[in-house]
């Protein structure tokens, strides 16, 4: 099970052993793994060999500790993929989740100088600014922070938030959207939104910025996104 002699380190090895365990079904979501104490004896190692591979887990989303009781296997990551324009709403249905918004705010505003910026604003334009946690199947997935300019879609409401935004310009103003420009990078979490999210003060999130256009080079949002790293994670295909 573990091959001392091996240049790979043992604590790798029993990380990829306890990734088998959790792929084949042995460690089941949701249900603990045995302690250290026991995977220590079932590898024939010290204690501080297995709580390094624990650790590696934890920290790549594969299990979670709660104190006092024990770790856990974590549920699936849910896979985003990269290659196309897609909403919230579309992505989780697609999935076969129940997708479902909290609308913690809906206001107009001036927009900070790089919101108005990237939105190609006029001076003195105003933009919707919404805050929206972001559900699946009951569960928090992220947080997001929209801007989305009064002229390009007047007259929304709070009530225009209860879905798909992509769906609404489509189907509701009848415009075409075109393409988008996102950036991707790591963090942790800010402290007010990991209460939104449920998870530690110092957890890593994966932070979003995305710019979305219509057909004809307008933008029409741009939203600032937390994700949970614990429970999603994307993907792409590349080509050569």
């Amino acid at each position: 099970m573990v091959n001392k002699s091996s240049h790979i380190p043992i604590y790798v090895q029993i990380e990829e052993e306890l990734k088998r365990r959790i792929d084949s079904g042995e460690y089941v979501v949701g249900e603990p793994i045995p302690s250290e104490r026991e995977l220590s004896v079932i590898f024939g190692v010290s204690r501080m060999t297995v709580r390094q591979a624990i650790t590696n887990l934890v920290l790549n989303g594969l299990l979670y500790r709660e104190k006092g009781r024990g770790t856990f296997v974590s549920k699936p990551k849910l896979e985003q993929p990269l290659n196309g324009l897609t909403s919230f709403t579309e992505d989780m249905r697609a999935r076969g989740l129940v997708p479902s918004n909290k609308l913690i705010k809906f206001e107009k505003q001036q927009p900070p100088f790089d919101i108005a910026r990237d939105l190609l604003l006029e001076e003195g334009e105003e933009v919707y600014f919404i805050v929206r946690i972001r559900n699946a199947d009951e569960q928090p997935m992220a947080i997001e922070r929209t801007y989305i300019p009064v002229r390009a879609l007047p007259n929304l409401t709070e009530e225009s938030f209860n879905g798909s935004l992509y769906r609404l310009v489509e189907d509701t103003y009848g415009l075409k959207i075109g393409n988008a420009i996102q950036q991707m990078e790591a963090s942790i979490v800010a402290k007010e939104d990991s209460k939104y999210l449920q998870i530690d003060p110092s957890a890593v999130v994966l932070m979003i910025k995305r710019i979305s256009y219509l057909t004809d080079g307008r933008p029409f949002e741009l939203v600032r996104s937390s994700y949970r790293a614990d429970r999603y994670k994307f993907i792409s295909e590349i080509q050569r």
